[in-house]
């Protein structure tokens, strides 16, 4: 498989394994979980992120399976498994769910005393944020003034 630098040339297995990643979003519960994420979750503080998804509720079921999948992607990424630049032509969602976390993340870490927690989706993200900054001037930051509000 293609080493992780995005330069090195994508491979049949990387563009399976990403076919196969979307196979998998197209799962019906994954597929209500990233509709409810989309539209409902935009906690910009730990505090409404509690008030949104409690322990327990249905909220939190669906967000635990966005953020769980795209972390389990992001491994992906950063462990040189699948290739970089392949990935970030089509996998923007990735940079969608990060947008949403990445301002609650520090407080979730603190709590769950867990200074990993998502921090394959954060390097990832890092990644992905270079690239497109190298590629789109200027397209990133519109991206994310659209996704944060």
């Amino acid at each position: 498989m293609a080493m992780m630098s995005g330069t090195a040339r994508a491979t049949y297995d990387d563009v399976n394994l990403i076919l196969r990643l979307y196979e998998q979003r197209r799962e019906d519960r994954l597929r209500e979980a990233r509709k409810w994420f989309t539209g409902s979750f935009k906690a910009k503080s730990f505090e409404e992120f509690q008030a949104l998804c409690p322990p327990g509720s249905e909220a939190n079921a669906s967000y635990r399976m966005v953020v769980t999948y795209w972390e389990m992607v992001a491994s992906f990424l950063t462990s040189g498994v699948l290739a970089n630049e392949l990935f970030y032509q089509s996998g923007r969602e990735l940079l969608f769910v990060w947008e949403r976390v990445r301002d609650i993340l520090p407080k979730v870490r603190e709590v769950n005393h867990h200074s990993r927690e998502l921090k394959n989706l954060e390097d990832a993200a890092a990644s992905y944020i270079s690239w497109w900054n190298q590629t789109s001037p200027g397209a990133y930051d519109a991206f994310s003034k659209r996704v944060r509000g």
